[in-house]
């Protein structure tokens, strides 16, 4: 019994414990007991392929459109069951093309007779697809939509040759009861039973019971002349767990070094102990039905860098697949319901398309590429699971950190654009939904077309991972429990000197000059970032927009403005309008057309019964904030931060500014005074250059 000490611990454990959902979960019965379940709820029979597309949709999603392409989330990608641990970001495309497959498989359209390859470059997702597969049917076969059955047998002591009586063997490939039908019955029965079903849901099943199953029922049919009734009393019928770890119907296989590779790892071995006892070696009692594809039926069967497998392990693969057979030592073909799923890499698959004898294996495989991200704000959801804020607690990840390492993870990645005009910072920015001028979502169509190839080569995540892992235990870091865009940024450069997977010195060379894009991107993130913290007098900016629209009413309307200090009646102030419509290019000759657009705005909401706010148009506001600073840098004396003497008015100016550093971009106390200084010291670099 727990002591009193214990018994807070203890009830926190039996909190979580759930014992009506431990009784459900183990449940147990007979054969008929089985039937009228499947008479009442077919699909508890459902087959491997239809199980893992009902465990897939059955967690939702949503549909968007990304560049005029409707596309489909599902919710089961993003990894509801670990809270996101395992969740995939920006990889829409290829998971549609991977749900289609189980769509397709599922409702008996050919696909559930071919592997699933999936291909693409290291660290692209790949495992992590084959991990969640796994992990969501374990999950799903505990629920009460995902349940399914298989049983034992209840072997007479005549059958044993034992002295303990009756005992219990299970059946070694977990394999659905309703295989025990006879032949001569079994159409019936399944037609019977899809009378309830629609067309994409009907219950198929695979062939005949395992050479271990086949013996037990001949030896007792034998027993009772023939009565299957009374064999099918010798059959208890149980709740199927799936479970990697407790090998039930989820397998992983990993090639290991090709002259210790043997096939029964996949099909099963031959009990030697046990032949003695059983008096042969073609006795299925005396074998052991343990192989990797004995052991996923029912589920699936993962196959870890699937190219590498000696040739005759790619054969068992061919009939696996199509027939969905597999051929144990010393016994007929068996059949398997499940699954089978490879990865690879971009060097594997090439040797497999240049080998005439893996033409079959070939036919017999469905290829999805899994490529890298594309999009920046997906890349970055791919560390924050890792370095966000909730996870790393004692240093401070100063704001675009995360940023500059996907940013430059992504230009890595991304083809040349062939279209005049635009570089690969701006096609980043085009893919990651943000509008340049002159560029449509039919341009974005037209880039995607022409490098096909994007996002299979590249900077893998976990490179970008291990470097801002380096710099947050790096001693600076330590020193400071801060690290910065610049420590990242210094990580990613020189690491790239020994990374294992780039040899060529000119794609190291290309590498770096993406570097030196990321850093002057970086310098224009923080330079708007201290204007607009400069510029955010909320009242300033107000009387600035107010000033600005009393001038572009009189202006479009041919009237006068009235000046609040001499009373007398002026003409709308052109050179006030134009220092804030240059601040966003609006040419001399596009004055007039923009001031009737703003006039035309202000109307639209008027009649919408809304009132013009000065932060209601986000082109004008970033003009006005622009024009704002330019009129209070000189007052603040930025350039002077990098001097040693700052008065004390400039002083409390620059602490303003900080503190909306801090308030509304993320920055602490440190972090925001080495912005201040690195921009003072860039503005004070562009003064040199113009007084030269």
């Amino acid at each position: 019994m727990p002591s009193t000490k214990s018994n807070s611990l203890v009830g926190l454990i039996e909190k979580r414990l759930d014992v009506s959902n431990f009784r459900e979960q183990h449940w147990e019965g007979t054969f008929w007991e089985y039937l009228e379940i499947v008479t009442e709820n077919p699909s508890v029979a459902r087959n491997a392929f239809q199980r893992v597309f009902d465990m897939i949709t059955s967690y939702g999603q949503e549909t968007f459109t990304l560049f005029k392409q409707e596309m489909t989330r599902y919710t089961f990608f993003a990894d509801p069951i670990d809270k996101g641990a395992d969740g995939i970001f920006g990889l829409e495309r290829p998971l549609i093309q991977l749900v289609d497959f189980f769509k397709s498989a599922a409702q008996g359209y050919g696909t559930e007779k071919r592997i699933l390859l999936l291909h693409g470059p290291v660290g692209s997702s790949k495992s992590t697809i084959a991990r969640l597969l796994k992990k969501g049917l374990e999950s799903y076969s505990r629920t009460d939509p995902g349940k399914l059955f298989t049983y034992s047998w209840r072997l007479p002591k005549q059958m044993t040759g034992g002295d303990e009586g009756e005992v219990f063997e299970p059946c070694p490939m977990h394999e659905e009861p309703l295989l025990l039908i006879p032949f001569e019955a079994r159409k019936d029965v399944l037609d019977a039973l899809n009378e309830k079903l629609p067309q994409g849901k009907r219950i198929k099943l695979y062939g005949d019971v395992c050479p271990f199953c086949r013996k037990v029922q001949a030896d007792l049919m034998d027993m009772y002349d023939g009565d299957w009734k009374k064999v099918m009393e010798h059959v208890k019928v149980k709740r199927l767990i799936l479970s990697e770890k407790d090998r039930r119907g989820i397998g992983t296989f990993q090639p290991k070094d090709e002259k210790n590779q043997d096939s029964t790892e996949l099909t099963g071995d031959i009990n030697y102990r046990k032949i003695a006892e059983y008096g042969s070696d073609s006795d299925p009692r005396a074998f052991n039905f343990d192989g990797e594809l004995n052991v996923a039926n029912r589920g699936i069967v993962e196959f870890i860098e699937v190219l590498k497998l000696d040739v005759a392990f790619l054969y068992d693969l061919l009939g696996a697949s199509q027939e969905h057979l597999i051929k144990p030592k010393k016994f007929a073909q068996t059949y398997i319901d499940e699954v089978i799923l490879g990865h690879t890499n971009e060097p594997e698959y090439k040797k497999l398309q240049g080998n005439e004898m893996m033409e079959a294996f070939r036919d017999r495989t469905i290829k999805i590429d899994v490529p890298y991200n594309i999009r920046l704000d997906d890349e970055i959801k791919i560390y924050l699971k890792d370095f966000g804020p909730e996870r790393i607690k004692g240093v401070h990840i100063a704001p675009h950190t995360i940023e500059v390492a996907a940013m430059w993870a992504v230009l890595t990645r991304l083809a040349e654009p062939k279209k005049a005009g635009i570089s690969k910072l701006q096609k980043l920015k085009l893919y990651n939904g943000k509008s340049i001028p002159g560029f449509t979502e039919d341009s974005i169509k037209e880039l995607k077309e022409e490098a096909p190839r994007e996002g299979m080569q590249g900077i893998s995540p976990r490179y970008i991972q291990d470097k801002i892992s380096n710099a947050l235990v790096s001693h600076q870091a330590v020193l400071e429990k801060a690290i910065n865009p610049f420590m990242v940024m210094n990580e990613l450069e020189g690491g790239l000197s020994h990374h294992s997977l780039i040899t060529d010195e000119e794609l190291k060379k290309e590498y770096k000059e993406l570097l030196a894009v990321v850093r002057e991107e970086y310098e224009d993130i923080l330079k708007g970032e201290v204007q607009r913290a400069i510029s955010s007098d909320e009242d300033a900016v107000k009387r600035l927009a107010a000033n600005y629209i009393e001038n572009v009413r009189a202006y479009t309307q041919h009237e006068r403005v009235r000046n609040k200090f001499t009373g007398r009646e002026e003409e709308p102030d052109d050179r006030l309008m134009r220092s804030i419509e240059e601040k966003i290019d609006i040419p001399e000759s596009r004055k007039d057309d923009f001031r009737q657009e703003i006039m035309n705005y202000i109307g639209a909401l008027a009649l919408d019964g809304k009132k013009f706010e000065y932060n209601t148009n986000a082109r004008l506001l970033k003009a006005l904030e622009l024009k704002l600073f330019e009129d209070q840098r000189d007052t603040i004396k930025l350039k002077n931060l990098v001097s040693t003497v700052v008065d004390d008015e400039t002083q409390q100016k620059i602490d303003v500014v900080k503190q909306r550093l801090i308030k509304y971009f993320g920055y602490n106390e440190t972090s925001a005074t080495d912005v201040l200084n690195y921009v003072a010291s860039i503005f004070a670099r562009g003064d040199t250059k113009q007084d030269d």
